[in-house]
């Protein structure tokens, strides 16, 4: 793990996978730095994908980012697992999924764009469902203890999940809260059969590289937050992988974050934060 900054590395990658909460976002607004920076990078004129666990689609996610101040030209797109599985939904219903599938949908927000256009039912109860899709969490209103009760009876149904935000916590404007992942976790030690759609998984990097033709995977940098989500999906993509000290580990010392890593994914990069200083050589 080489400790650097943002401005020393970038100019050494054909193009950037960006983690957006904790390395853009903190949970209530974008970090200080983050929207100029995005910005600035965008001046090498190379891709810039955010990657991210976000259980909504792809432009919900680019209208929220537009509206905490990140310029739309400051990135190609936002390639959210929400997108990546509304995609593979897409390609399912019809042939190893019926039509229409009834689907429980369970979103942040009210947000309905991962089965909008989709031949498609939603269903309100689990258990009536023939899909479930957990593209987020609501923890911060909703215990486990709720999701357990929640999802009791589909779980003994064995009714499918996929998990579009693996995420196991979440940032909040009240703090840390169990994220989708956990809920998902839960669900298949209750016997329900889960899929997991976003990072660390195979799918989204795929999706990745379909839009990044040309770029050799090792001269591609993802840059992120999680070990165990950004660096090591990054490294089974056989990307090069930066950890920022923002976000979900902000508070761990350096031996504390290392040791983290050694149980996880080292990153080849360890960087304070998503900041470029206006000195680069390159800007």
């Amino acid at each position: 793990m080489i400790a650097t900054d943002l401005a020393s590395i970038a100019a050494d990658f054909d193009a950037f996978l960006i983690d957006q909460f904790g390395v853009l976002l903190d949970g209530k607004a974008a970090f200080a730095p983050a929207p100029a920076s995005l910005q600035r990078l965008a001046k090498l004129g190379k891709p810039i994908l955010l990657l991210s666990n976000s259980g909504k689609r792809a432009e919900p996610n680019a209208k929220r980012l537009v509206s905490l101040g990140f310029a739309r030209d400051s990135f190609d797109m936002v390639l959210s697992s929400g997108e990546a599985a509304y995609h593979l939904l897409a390609r399912r219903i019809g042939s190893d999924l019926p039509h229409p599938t009834k689907i429980w949908l369970h979103a942040r927000d009210e947000d309905d764009s991962g089965i909008r256009g989709l031949d498609a039912q939603r269903v309100m109860q689990p258990e009536a469902a023939d899909l479930l899709l957990l593209a987020g969490s609501q923890a911060d209103s909703l215990s486990m203890a709720s999701y357990q009760r929640l999802l009791a009876a589909a779980a003994a149904a064995r009714v499918p999940m996929l998990c579009s935000n693996p995420d196991m916590t979440m940032l909040t404007p009240r703090g840390l809260r169990p994220g989708a992942g956990a809920i998902a976790t839960a669900y298949a030690k209750m016997g329900g059969p889960v899929e997991w759609i976003g990072k660390p998984y195979p799918l989204i990097y795929a999706e990745a590289a379909a839009r990044l033709p040309g770029c050799a995977p090792a001269r591609v940098l993802c840059i992120g937050d999680s070990p165990a989500h950004d660096i090591l999906g990054g490294q089974r993509a056989g990307h090069a992988t930066a950890l920022v000290r923002s976000g979900l580990h902000a508070d761990l010392t350096d031996a504390a974050l290392a040791a983290l890593c050694a149980q996880t994914a080292r990153p080849d990069f360890v960087i304070p934060a998503f900041d470029l200083s206006q000195d680069a050589a390159w800007l």
